[in-house]
């Protein structure tokens, strides 16, 4: 990012000198102390810019300035220090409700990824698609600063606050150049939704943003698209009964006044809303604990379940029963379609699974655990309700768990693991966590509880997670931790031991790494890519699937094929998808498994025959990034049998970007 000398800068934005003199002064200084002490006078660099918050002059003064901020250090030691792991729900938050010295770094944050996003500014550990993403996102829950007034609470911030971070988004919007915002906060909105995730607050707070803008006559340039009246009705007004959003009292009212035709045609709408966009409307609940004391027999049809599904939920009427009426309210609305796609699974046919429920349901909560939901979630209904909602959620989409910070990866790889293949063991672990405030685990025939560590790799609780990961992901992380700490010494990878013991005897004892381990270099990289292939390729290993979701690490790459850093994923499968290209379908627990990672490898999330949840890539593209790998050693075809050509192209794929000079 290019500097113009002082003068020149200040007649071409009309900033005053003294403003521009007393920020970089204070960035001077932050700079000279972060240099030597550990303490940085970071709010001198806030009071500085705050000025000149206010006007788009500003604003691209302090654009200008983006590395100089940097550099210095003022992000340092917070969470803005990786803007990788930021959550857009949380920054919108932030941005209009947080103290206003966290109103004011965030600001100068989003500034930052502006530049990013146009190639101004490089950082190491952000893309320039993720940070366009994420400005997308938080523009979309932040709509109406963009299009209308500021409402009372924004207006009566101190120190005006709510004026500069409406000169912001403003801001914002005209350098991101959106000819239709609109249509393009939609399809963002839509690309997360193709992902199916548990987390879905922040979608519907974008929704809900749009909606409120249509509203409004000429707040937004564009046709209103149907994609947008799906997202809206699926939200607000799914059915008929609904259709103008009446509010629960007046659809009670109306719900006992319907005749069984109505009420099959109220059923068989909620269930198509649900299903086309994986959003549920607060209005399901009332209608399903309507059923309840009228039409039972109708419930599964709500929940658009196949014959799959139907079956499981007459095979447990009890259970199932009892579950929507402790988990399924209008607060907890995205249950149902958990609910619904866990009987699609089967999963009850599982021995433990249904007594684990069963369990579930009467589990008291520590105090501790109690405290922790009622933080995030709040006291609407009790913490037992969340949890017991969450974990519906976390069984019926297991490959929607997210967390966006990179330490906890592990973890929350863990807990979709168990979820998709052990759900008693997820439940168990989690039933441990939230009655005893405990976790033990065994490695190498001895005991580790949680409780007697100090905190591992994640200094901070989780946010914006869900609630089983909100209380077990902490505690796993520290066993992860010690369990990398024991390991430590025998002159191998730590994961060699570590990921077959934290998530259980299904992870293939045989183990493949590129790199050594002290050097950081390439070691046998063509043995190790031929011994991906004999092990997982269909066509190299004799033709046999991946029986249980294997756990790996990828080199994580931007779109300029630059090293982000290393990361947790699980392979679920291999298959030819329809163009029968042979591709890898993967789990990443990262919020957002759409990435480009440069040299044309852009994961796909849909379009390819993904299942929900899953990313994909052509077999190749994937070995490319892929730097560990478990597999069984005593089914393994021959490394030798994998074409040289396949071999060779995932190597240089791998060797011009984060195995460059290794």
């Amino acid at each position: 990012m290019t500097r113009a000398n002082d003068g020149s800068k200040n007649r071409n934005n009309g900033v005053s000198d003294e403003l521009l003199k007393a920020l970089d002064e204070a960035i001077s200084r932050l700079a000279e102390t972060n240099a030597t002490e550990g303490v940085s006078p970071v709010f001198e660099v806030i009071d500085a810019a705050k000025p000149l918050m206010f006007s788009p002059e500003g604003l691209e003064a302090l654009y200008e300035r983006v590395p100089d901020i940097e550099s210095a250090g003022f992000f340092r030691g917070s969470d803005w220090d990786y803007p990788q792991t930021l959550v857009p729900s949380l920054a919108a938050r932030t941005v209009r409700h947080g103290e206003p010295a966290a109103t004011l770094v965030e600001s100068l944050s989003q500034i930052r990824l502006l530049a990013v996003v146009k190639s101004d500014y490089t950082h190491a550990s952000i893309s320039a698609e993720h940070a366009h993403h994420f400005l997308a996102q938080v523009l979309a829950m932040n709509l109406d600063l963009v299009v209308g007034d500021l409402n009372e609470s924004d207006r009566l911030r101190p120190d005006q606050l709510g004026h500069a971070v409406q000169t912001l988004y403003h801001y914002l919007l005209q350098h991101l150049g959106y000819e239709n915002l609109l249509e393009h906060l939609v399809a963002e909105v839509w690309r997360i939704l193709a992902q199916r995730p548990v987390q879905v607050a922040g979608v519907k707070h974008m929704v809900t943003q749009i909606a409120v803008c249509l509203e409004k006559p000429d707040a937004l340039d564009g046709e209103v698209s149907d994609d947008a009246v799906q997202l809206i009705n699926a939200v607000f007004s799914p059915t008929e009964g609904c259709r103008e959003d009446p509010g629960f009292d007046v659809y009670a009212e109306r719900l006992a006044e319907m005749d069984d035709a109505t009420l099959l045609q109220e059923a068989i709408a909620f269930a198509q809303a649900m299903h086309s966009t994986g959003l549920v409307s607060a209005y399901m609940p009332v209608f399903i604990r309507y059923l309840r004391n009228r039409w039972n027999e109708l419930i599964p049809t709500a929940l658009g379940l196949s014959n799959t599904g139907a079956d499981a939920f007459h095979c447990y009427p009890a259970l199932i029963h009892r579950l929507i009426d402790e988990a399924l309210y209008p607060e907890t609305s995205q249950c149902a379609y958990g609910l619904a796609m866990m009987l699609e699974r089967g999963i009850l046919y599982a021995p433990p699974v249904a007594p684990s429920l069963w369990r579930q349901i009467r589990l008291p909560l520590c105090d501790a655990a109690a405290e922790k939901i009622e933080a995030v979630f709040g006291n609407s209904r009790s913490p037992e309700c969340f949890l017991l909602a969450d974990v519906l959620n976390v069984l019926g989409r297991p490959l929607g768990i997210g967390q966006g910070n990179y330490p906890t990866c592990q973890s929350t790889r863990a807990l979709s693991m168990w979820a998709y293949n052990m759900p008693a063991e997820l439940l168990r672990i989690l039933a441990w966590a939230a009655r005893d405030d405990e976790i033990v685990m065994r490695f190498e025939g001895n005991s580790i509880s949680s409780r007697e560590l100090g905190a591992g790799l994640a200094t901070e609780p989780p946010v914006d997670v869900d609630a089983v990961s909100l209380l077990t992901v902490p505690h796993l992380d520290r066993i992860y931790f010690e369990m990398g700490r024991r390991s430590v010494g025998r002159g191998e990878d730590p994961h060699k031991w570590v990921n077959a013991e934290f998530h259980g005897d299904q992870v293939g004892h045989g183990f493949r790494i590129a790199v050594d381990v002290f050097t950081g270099s390439l070691k046998d990289f063509d043995g190790f890519v031929r011994d991906f292939y004999a092990a997982y390729h269909p066509f190299y290993n004799g033709d046999i699937p991946v029986i249980n979701p294997q756990p790996a690490g990828i080199a994580v790459t931007d779109s300029a094929t630059r090293f982000l850093g290393w990361h947790a994923i699980t392979i679920q499968r291999l298959a030819l998808d329809a163009d029968k290209t042979m591709r890898v379908y993967f789990f990443n627990p990262n919020n957002d498994s759409g990435q480009n990672w440069g040299q044309g490898i852009v994961t796909s999330t849909h379009g390819h025959n993904e299942r929900y949840g899953e990313a994909s890539l052509p077999v190749a593209e994937f070995v490319s990034r892929l730097y560990v790998f478990h597999y069984d050693p005593l089914e393994k075809g021959e490394p030798g049998d994998v074409p040289a050509d396949e071999v060779n192209r995932a190597m240089q794929l791998a060797k011009e970007s984060w195995a460059s000079g290794r």
